[in-house]
Formats: C-alpha cells, structure tokens, sequence
C-alpha cells in the first residue's frame, strides 16, 4: 500500500448521520427559510448531479432557489453557511490519519466550491497531497474514470492503491479494478487503525 485515497463524507467528515445533515438543524432559524424545501429544490429533482459532476456550477442552483422561494440572502452567503455548517470532522479518524505513514488523497464526490472549502478552509491542504473532486474531474465515483484519474496522477499500480470509503459501490468498483479497499461503517471503522499501521 503506498497511497490511501479517503472519501470525505461519511469518513473524514461525519455531517450526514442517519440520512439527517449537520446543517439542516439550524437552517430555518438561522435563516428563516424552510429547510425541508430547501432540500427538495436542491435535491429533490435530480438537477444536484449535474453539479457534482460540475456540468452547473452550485451558485446558479442556489440563484434559481433563491428566485423562487423569493429568499431575502444572497446566495454566497447562503453557500457559506451551509459550507460552515457542513463541516463536521470526525476527530478520532483525523488523528489515525495523522498517525499514518502511508500518503493520502481526497476522493470525494464533490462540486467545485465544496471542494476547495474542503482543502483551503478546513485545512485538509496540510493532511493530503491532492484532492480529487467530481465537480472540477467531470465524474464522479464510482465511474472508472475517477479512479482513473488517482492512477494517472500517482503514478501507481491500482493494488498499491487503497480506498476508504462508507458506499458500498465505490467500493466494489475500486476492488473491480485491483484497488485494495476498506468499507468504512460504523461496525467496521474500529478496524481501520490496524489497516493503517497506528494505534488505535
């Protein structure tokens, strides 16, 4: 193993739990606007694809909510507190990741925004070597092509690789391309130290 590609969501980052997100707590206070609508516009239709794969930038998504639900805040500011709020770190997997010898990237599906909130903000830029997104790569996990890309970069043989990810299918689609891989879950997460070489 001489890379580990970490998906951030659901891994490095633990803001969506049980199909609730962080920022959904606070957003009608916060804000005043309904959040359950503001879900359904943003994912509800199917268009939010279009903008992990970076095909619609995420500031016109929000520009065309904002239009119909006649939202009083600018959207990059609605982007930033929904950013801010996103981030939730998961601590003890920080520290095993600080611990480990092995290089990391990022493999994330992600738009382009979110992205570099991700490496510049929340200082992931001082953990990893690179992170790879779905919004600025044009496709996202679990296309070959993503993966791909992480070969092409590194350099690297696909069983030198390892993938940390909590979906099952990106998981069985790296293992389908010789990636060695670890299905990051609650009941499984306990055994990611040893993989790593740390100390739990």
């Amino acid at each position: 193993m001489k890379l580990i590609a970490w998906d951030f969501d659901g891994v490095l980052n633990k803001g969506h739990q049980g199909g609730f997100f962080e920022w959904q707590a606070g957003f009608e206070a916060d804000l005043g606007v309904s959040a359950a609508a503001f879900t359904a516009f943003m994912f509800g239709s199917g268009t939010f694809d279009a903008v992990l794969t970076g095909e619609r930038d995420l500031l016109d998504l929000l520009a065309a909510w904002k239009a119909a639900h006649a939202v009083p805040h600018e959207v990059e500011d609605v982007l930033s507190y929904w950013l801010s709020k996103d981030a939730v770190p998961d601590a003890q997997v920080l520290d095993w990741l600080a611990a480990c010898k092995v290089p990391g990237v990022i493999a994330t599906n992600n738009e382009a925004h979110r992205a570099k909130f991700i490496w510049e903000t929340m200082g992931f830029q001082a953990r990893m070597r690179k992170i790879f997104a779905s919004g600025p790569l044009g496709v996202k996990k679990p296309d070959g092509r993503f993966f791909a890309a992480i070969e092409d970069w590194s350099g690297l043989a696909p069983w030198d690789i390892l993938l940390v990810d909590d979906a099952e299918k990106n998981i069985a689609a790296a293992a389908a391309r010789g990636w060695q891989v670890f299905h990051f879950t609650d009941e499984t997460r306990g055994k990611l130290p040893e993989l790593l070489g740390v100390t739990p």
